[in-house]
């Protein structure tokens, strides 16, 4: 299906999220859940078994802990949340979500991580233009995989899950992590651009009243994606990469001019 995309060179400031957006720490995090669920649920003899659409249905985007919950309700399984310092053996909800942040951490500092090559052209192009740029993570290990992948530097500021816990903030797709993003960063959502691959991320940037919410299509659905508000879709942010002038005062009495790019195929 044809679109029409953001020309995000006029944006006040663009928030982006991490796993599947910038990195492929999406696909790390989705191998490390399914290990720890499939474990917990042979161990509980909870059914049906855990797959893919479970991720991005209960977990993708969602705090750590919340997405345990979350996962563990749909299988009518209620068990105490525990603490954050839980052991990673623990039968509570902090415990399996340290079991699998453990698994996690294994993963990336055996494997490294490199950012997409679209993603690392867009950013390096946006930032050269002078556009302020934040990460809006709900991941814990936000900061460690932007350093691993060399693109910290990148982004004046980083809302993560350890911010998020710190100052009591919801997880995704509750607006306020996408709305302490625009505050740290000191721009207006109403002016400004949400990058998500999420359903709750993207649920959460239309919450907080963001005029642009790009939805990165990595495996949710792309129908998925607008049915929680994306005004546009792409498999890869080169496809947002322009022709980006010097940053001119945005437009509050309207959203975001738009500039017609080739036709983006959608996956389904």
């Amino acid at each position: 299906m044809s679109q029409t995309l953001p020309d995000l060179s006029r944006a006040e400031g663009i928030l982006f999220d991490l796993d599947g957006v910038l990195t492929p720490t999406a696909e790390v995090h989705m191998r490390a859940w399914q290990n720890v669920f499939d474990e917990v649920f042979a161990k509980w003899g909870i059914a049906p078994a855990y797959t893919d659409a479970d991720y991005f249905a209960y977990v993708d985007g969602k705090k750590r802990y919340d997405g345990v919950a979350s996962l563990l309700r749909s299988r009518n399984v209620e068990i105490p949340w525990g603490h954050v310092d839980d052991l990673p053996e623990t039968d509570t909800i902090c415990g399996i979500g340290n079991r699998k942040n453990a698994a996690f951490s294994v993963s990336l500092r055996r494997e490294g991580i490199a950012a997409y090559p679209g993603s690392l052209a867009l950013i390096a192009q946006l930032r050269d233009a002078g556009i302020p740029l934040g990460v809006v993570s709900s991941s814990k290990n936000a900061e460690e995989v932007l350093a691993k992948a060399g693109i910290r530097d990148f982004f004046t500021i980083v809302v993560d899950g350890a911010v998020a816990e710190r100052e009591g903030l919801a997880s995704k797709p509750a607006p306020d992590m996408f709305r302490a993003g625009a505050v740290a960063l000191g721009v207006n959502p109403e002016h400004s651009v949400a990058v998500e691959d999420a359903v709750s991320g993207v649920a959460s940037a239309a919450s907080a009243g963001y005029a642009v919410i790009v939805g990165v299509d990595r495996g949710a659905g792309a129908d998925n994606l607008r049915a929680v508000g994306a005004t546009s879709i792409v498999d890869d942010l080169a496809s947002l990469l322009i022709d980006v002038p010097q940053p001119e005062t945005f437009l509050p009495e309207t959203s975001l001019p738009e500039t017609s790019l080739p036709e983006t195929p959608e996956t389904a």
